[in-house]
């Protein structure tokens, strides 16, 4: 881990030469000294990092040595980045000298006069070469006494340092096109899946509500079980959901949920109940949030009305609380119907109390025949185990591997994860066997967790450890984990890759090595969504205090910890508002990340000092306009995102976006500011509220993500002096008016200027969308296009054409079109489709869709709350490839030909 912290710090150096350098004076040459300093010790650190892993006497020695390493690397990049804090408010103080003198006669005098003197003093200089001096000296200790712990350089040929290897050929056959749950890499949960099925469809011999139980220890299978089962059993039930509980919840939370979703249904069924209808106009007042915060009583009697009658199953994943089903099960009534409730536990008390009348389901440990098949599995992806097999050595091994993991499919599945990155062979795997800490009774199985981490290449360690930032069992967003490890500093640069395609495929190195467990990727095989287990969430956690790189509150402090110096702060607390606040006093100077999720409002005015603070992501609902003042000034700010706003977010009236001059991604509801096109390091902006135009001669040549736009920001702009998007990866355009001309014209001549262009997306609401902007002029030779959305009615007489499509589009998402003419004709002949997604009134022409021929590589489809459509037919040989159908309680007749039949009681 140090390594990856000198390289940061490295790199950080490199920045300040290379941005800087006509300010640095006589500096210069001493950052450059410590440059060369850092990067000749970085090739001691693999030496010092296995003789650590050893447990002897001389192992303490060297951890001290890498701890000193570290903190020596902390406080250089602590000097820099203030230094960068003093430079940018010299700066300041000079613009508003400048702007108090402008109607002075001496104005321009002293305009001069301020140039000079910042040409030849620039503030905090001195300072800089006084720390510097400081820390060359400490680094020069700690490079001497490297001789004493007996530590090797590894050099490459070039005799430099090791740098990054992303072996992207390997990448592209590991990663699937597309993965919800692949139960074919599951072994030994089939029977287990069976039998828990039986127990939930079982409603003529239980038609009572009952209560199953699934316990196990962590590592065994059983929230893959639970997924198991609830993709097979929810066509049967007419409410269906699954939750994780975990030991941080808000039974408020989960019960606002299940309401919420509920609510959605009633209203999609068209339920008459007038009870039942009097209870909706009731909760239609309240948003998500405020749902949350109502009284606990309130909510269990709408649930008990709304769920009336209906057969529903809920499951609950991980149950630590004993008394959790005691507080629930009256919000849960029973109608004798066959409705179920299936949980998940590692404590046995929580399945007795749940049930004291059935045996819980235990889970087993896998034999050694079951752990060896997973073993191969997971270690095999790019050679079929019956290779291994053919080979008596390898098989000897691999059996001799699995044994030691004592049959925990978690550990068995990460051991594969290690093996898939060695090349198969007696050599690779005996090493393997031999190098790992197996000396310690009943301890094997973690220590195959430990060795994970420790086998990591040192760039990829602290993409792991960050992490722990997270929830436990928390759903994360791939996409903006990748903004903030790119606002982190963790990702290098590599050739022409973007820094988001190196990301992704360090993140897809993790999902190689088992760290982490993918729950959906989109049509073009990248992750979406993933969760780590939480056995592998301790080790993050572990390994995360251990180097002081994450700080996580999962509950107010004591009072002795406030003097911690904290460099990223979770919190992660169900607290008041008042208790909340108190964490404020916990946060230094030095944090560079704070990420909030204690679902209560914090103020961050009350923090002491944020200067160099690189990323806030709040998950919090926030609704106060001034938890941002003050955050303008915060020029080291890279990622903000403010999650959970049903309104747009109100920002402090004197808020300068101008002043975050390096920030690279906001994400949220906020109101924006003509301020903002002014940053020209901005990589992506992806809000609801975007209306303020980029002006025309706005420089945004580093922006990759812009959703979502107004249409109104279009008039604005001419074809001669469109802003500069020529990087353009993703882009939303919303519809608020109807459209004219002159804005059709506008997205021609804008999306000829956007040459990387891999999705686009219209909504218009109840706007008719043109044929000119469902065509764009020049749409069909978008080669690279991957991903359409058009959402919202589209102009009378329009039609799908699938000439008019990019040649090679992956996704389509058409909703509420209502389209005249059944689509399924045209949009068959799109080749390269995987994902087509219908929802709404896609169709009003008439009550049947027909698929007659096409869909070679359709994978998914889902037609979502198509109640007009009545019957949909698929003619044989169509769709061959189809592995997921969701029809999301449409109520639609299926006629499927033989090949497909399985599907419609698989997975709608």
């Amino acid at each position: 881990m140090a390594e990856a912290i000198v390289s940061l710090v490295v790199g950080k150096l490199g920045d300040l030469i290379m941005k800087e350098a006509e300010l640095l004076g006589g500096v210069k040459s001493q950052v450059k000294r410590m440059q060369t300093e850092l990067m000749n010790i970085r090739c001691y650190l693999a030496s010092a990092d296995s003789k650590q892993r050893k447990g002897d006497a001389e192992s303490a020695l060297v951890e001290n040595w890498l701890n000193q390493l570290r903190d020596v690397a902390y406080r250089l990049e602590d000097v820099i980045d203030i230094f960068y804090v003093e430079l940018e408010g010299s700066h300041l103080q000079v613009q508003n000298t400048d702007n108090q003198q402008k109607n002075c006669p001496d104005y321009f005098l002293g305009k001069l006069k301020n140039l000079f003197h910042k040409s030849m003093k620039v503030p905090g200089l001195h300072k800089l070469g006084i720390e510097l001096a400081d820390i060359q000296k400490e680094l020069e200790v700690i490079f001497i006494s490297k001789d004493k712990y007996g530590l090797t350089p590894l050099l490459d040929q070039a005799g430099r340092g090791p740098e990054p290897v992303i072996d992207e050929n390997k990448l592209s056959k590991r990663r699937p096109a597309y993965q919800d749950l692949d139960e074919t890499e599951i072994v030994g949960l089939d029977a287990d899946r069976d039998n828990i099925l039986k127990l939930l469809l079982s409603s003529e011999e239980t038609p009572r509500r009952d209560v199953i139980t699934i316990v196990g220890t962590g590592g065994l299978g059983k929230t893959t079980l639970a997924h198991m089962v609830y993709k097979r059993a929810k066509p049967y039930f007419e409410y269906h959901t699954i939750l994780t509980v975990s030991q941080q919840f808000s039974l408020n939370d989960l019960l606002a949920k299940i309401l919420g979703e509920v609510v959605d249904l009633i209203k999609r069924l068209e339920v008459a109940d007038p009870e039942k209808r009097k209870v909706l106009e009731l909760i239609s007042k309240y948003e998500g949030f405020e749902l949350k915060k109502q009284d606990f009583a309130y909510l269990i009697n709408m649930l008990k009305i709304l769920l009336s009658g209906m057969r529903y199953l809920i499951i609950l994943d991980d149950v630590w609380d004993v008394k959790l089903w005691d507080r629930m099960q009256d919000a849960l009534p029973d109608y004798k119907n066959g409705s179920r409730v299936l949980m998940t536990s590692r404590s046995i008390d929580v399945a007795r109390l749940a049930n004291p009348k059935t045996k819980p389901y235990e889970l087993t440990f896998l034999n050694d025949k079951e752990s060896c098949d997973l073993l191969l599995k997971k270690a095999c992806y790019y050679k079929s185990p019956i290779e291994v097999e053919s080979s008596s050595d390898l098989l000897e091994l691999a059996n001799e591997l699995s044994k030691k993991c004592k049959g925990l499919p978690l550990a068995l599945i990460v051991l594969g994860g290690i093996l898939s990155t060695r090349h198969q062979n007696y050599h690779d795997w005996k090493k393997v066997l031999d190098t790992m800490d197996w000396h310690q009774e009943g301890r094997d199985c973690m220590n195959v967790l430990a060795m994970s981490y420790e086998d990591m290449p040192y760039y990829l360690k602290p993409c792991f450890i960050y992490l722990a930032s997270f929830p436990e069992d928390y759903q994360i967003s791939a996409r903006n984990l990748i903004y903030m490890w790119v606002a982190e500093g963790f990702i290098p640069e590599q050739g022409k890759k973007t820094f988001e395609e190196t990301a992704e495929i360090f993140l897809e190195q993790l999902y190689e090595r088992s760290m982490v467990q993918v729950s959906s990727r989109y049509c073009n095989g990248s992750i979406k969504y993933f969760r780590v287990h939480d056995l592998l969430h301790d080790l993050a956690m572990h390994e995360a205090r251990k180097v002081n790189f994450v700080t996580v509150f999962q509950k107010l402090p004591q009072s002795s910890h406030a003097n911690r110096v904290t460099r990223r702060v979770s919190i992660q607390a169900n607290e008041s508002v008042e208790g909340c606040s108190e964490f404020m006093k916990y946060i230094g100077s030095n944090t560079r990340s704070l990420l909030l999720f204690d679902r209560r409002l914090i103020d961050p005015r009350s923090a002491i000092d944020f200067r160099l603070l690189r990323v806030l992501e709040t998950d919090t609902g926030l609704s106060s306009h001034n938890v941002l003042q003050g955050f303008d000034g915060l020029i080291h700010l890279k990622y903000l995102g403010i999650k959970n706003n049903d309104v747009p977010f109100k920002l402090p009236r004197d808020f300068r976006w101008d002043r975050l001059k390096n920030l690279e991604t906001l994400i949220g509801n906020v109101e924006q500011q003509m301020g903002l096109w002014s940053i020209r390091t901005l990589r992506h902006v992806k809000s609801d509220y975007i209306s303020f135009e980029p002006p025309a001669n706005a420089d945004l040549r580093n922006l990759q993500t812009l959703q979502w736009m107004s249409s109104s920001c279009l008039k604005a702009w001419h074809k001669n002096q469109l802003p500069i998007l020529n990087n353009l990866r993703k882009f939303g355009l919303r519809i608020r008016h109807e459209i004219e001309s002159v804005e059709c014209e506008m997205v021609d001549y804008l999306l000829a200027t956007l040459p990387h262009l891999l999705s686009l997306k219209i909504t218009s609401g109840q706007f008719k969308i043109p044929k000119e902007m469902v065509y764009p002029r020049g749409l069909a030779n978008y080669q690279i296009l991957e991903t359409l959305v058009l959402i919202g009615p589209w102009s009378d007489n329009v039609t799908v054409e699938a000439i008019l499509f990019p040649p090679h589009l992956i996704s389509l998402t058409l909703w509420d079109s209502k389209l005249a003419v059944d689509p399924m004709p045209e949009l068959g002949k799109l080749k390269s489709l995987k994902k087509l997604l219908l929802g709404g009134e896609v169709y009003v022409g008439g009550k049947e869709m027909v698929c007659p021929a096409g869909f070679p590589a359709l994978q998914t489809l889902g037609l979502y709350h198509c109640y007009n459509i009545k019957n949909f037919t698929v003619m044989v040989g169509v769709m061959p490839k189809l592995k997921h159908l969701d029809l999301n309680f449409s109520g639609i007749e299926l006629n499927l030909p033989p090949e497909l039949e399985h599907l419609a009681l698989r997975d709608h």
